[in-house]
């Protein structure tokens, strides 16, 4: 009996501490399917890696925003973003991956989705990417560089419940095609998220996209 409580408290620590892991990629996974989710939310204590052979998006527009949320002891925390949003986009060959570090006798474990990677690209509906980093060859038409983020009308619009200033720097176009993407994300909300193919796997070690 004792040997089976020192087993279950270990367990219990790692379902704690990798509920921001889960928090964080809920954003691509289940519960982005079911609809769309609140218009806003406290990002977690974790950026996550993102990789895609290519994103094809129909309705771009992109602006500054600050993501508020937290560290993962529970500090208060705020990360400039940039937000890029799409009313339509299709996805190919899809990474996202997760690490949680210093989780007690376990060390860091990664958490990996993957999905996308056949016939059929990963779909979504008005999709917003709070980015933090990316690097990615792109093609934009009809590109508009400089727009008021509260008049570009090519994208979804400002998401509700961004803390943004509407009247800053945006940038827009009808179309956007990302090549060969490698990006860290705060965040990732969308109306639909249908992931073709899904997989997904936890693993010991650090275990990142890229």
């Amino acid at each position: 009996m004792e040997s089976q409580v020192r087993g279950g408290t270990r367990w219990k620590r790692f379902a704690v501490v990798m509920v921001p892991s889960v928090a964080a990629t809920a954003a691509i996974g289940v519960a982005l399917a079911q609809g769309a989710l609140a218009a806003s939310f406290s990002v977690s204590g974790q950026s996550f890696k993102v990789t895609a052979d290519q994103l094809d998006g129909k309705g771009f527009s992109q602006y500054g925003a600050v993501d508020q949320g937290y560290t993962l002891s529970g500090e208060k925390a705020a990360h400039p973003v940039a937000v890029s949003a799409f009313k339509s986009a299709t996805i190919k060959n899809l990474c996202q991956s997760v690490v949680t570090p210093d989780i007690p006798l376990i060390g860091s474990v990664s958490l990996t989705l993957k999905a996308g990677g056949g016939d059929k690209p990963v779909e979504a509906e008005n999709l917003y990417i709070d980015i933090e980093d990316l690097q990615a060859d792109a093609t934009f038409r009809n590109i508009d560089i400089g727009v008021a983020a509260k008049d570009a009308n090519k994208g979804p619009g400002i998401k509700k419940g961004d803390t943004t200033n509407p009247n800053g720097f945006a940038q827009q176009a009808d179309t956007a095609t990302l090549t060969g993407v490698k990006q860290t994300a705060w965040a990732t909300t969308a109306g639909t998220f249908k992931l073709s193919g899904l997989k997904m796997s936890l693993s010991k070690g650090v275990k990142e996209c890229y």
